[in-house]
Formats: C-alpha cells, structure tokens, sequence
C-alpha cells in the first residue's frame, strides 16, 4: 500500500513585533485616533493586541448590512480586534451593555469614548500588509508581502572622513 503524501504547509510569514501603547480620553473617535497613529508612525503592518475601555456612541456596520447602526448609551468595549496599516486597515468591535447583552461589527468613524480607551497596537516590523481586490469575495483582502529591506549606504575605503 503507497503511503499518501501531504501537502506542503503554507508559507506563513512571521515577524518580530513592537508595541505601542495608546489611552484615549472622553469624547474621543476610536477608529480616527487609530488611522491617525498608523498615519503617523507610518505602520506598514499591525495588529490589535489588545482594545479595552467604554464608549458613550457605538457605530458599527452589521454583518452582511451596508450602512452604519448607531448605538447610543453606556458601553463596554469586550473585544477590539483586526489589522492595521497605511495600506488600509480592517477593524472589528465587540461591546456590552449594562445588561451583558453583546454586540458586534465592523468599527467604523463614531465610536465614541466615555471615560477611557486603553489600546495595545503590535506592529510587524518585517511585514507589509496591503489590500487588493479578491476574485472570489469582489473585496480589497489583505495580502501579506515581506518588507522591503532599505539598503544601508556603505562608505567606500577610500571616501574621506568629513
């Protein structure tokens, strides 16, 4: 009896990360500080280690819906996941009530913080995420590619010193 060979694993790329570390203040929109840090740190690929605080305003696009719903009142954020990068990002929100009842959806513009929005952003500095159309979605998905690498100039032996 032949023995069946597997598949090659997937390549899966893997990267270093570093973190920074961001506390929202009242009144603040979640996702504009968000892309505004990406902006400014030029964040090529990251990821959401970690998102926790309340919101008085939550605005999230429903599965399978095309609008936004808004939320008005006091929420507690359970879960804030999804990439990040210049190149465009991908973010979900998970909040609860005051009676537990949870709810999620894609983060769009107007969410809004009550008290507190404590954000945990792991950048993988080796990697490049981008966003291209997908045949079988019809949806800009994201493709993973390798940094690449900035070459360092090399002072020839004979350049003089300044």
């Amino acid at each position: 009896m032949a023995a069946s060979v597997s598949p090659a694993p997937p390549n899966i790329p893997s990267s270093p990360m570093r973190t920074y570390v961001l506390r929202l203040t009242p009144g603040q929109d979640v996702r504009q500080q968000l892309l505004a840090s990406v902006q400014a740190h030029q964040i090529q690929a990251a990821t959401m280690v970690t998102g926790v605080g309340s919101l008085t305003t939550v605005r999230l696009r429903l599965a399978n819906q095309a609008e936004a719903t808004e939320y008005k009142g006091h929420f507690e954020v359970v879960s804030l996941v999804g990439t990040l990068s210049v190149n465009g990002s991908h973010l979900h929100l998970a909040v609860a009530d005051s009676t537990g009842r949870t709810i999620g959806g894609h983060l769009v513009d107007g969410n809004l913080v009550y008290t507190t929005m404590e954000l945990v952003i792991g950048v993988l500095e080796k990697l490049d995420f981008r966003r291209e159309p997908d045949p079988v979605s019809t949806y800009q998905e994201l493709v993973v590619y390798p940094t690449e690498r900035k070459t360092k100039k090399t002072r020839s032996a004979t350049t003089p010193r300044p």
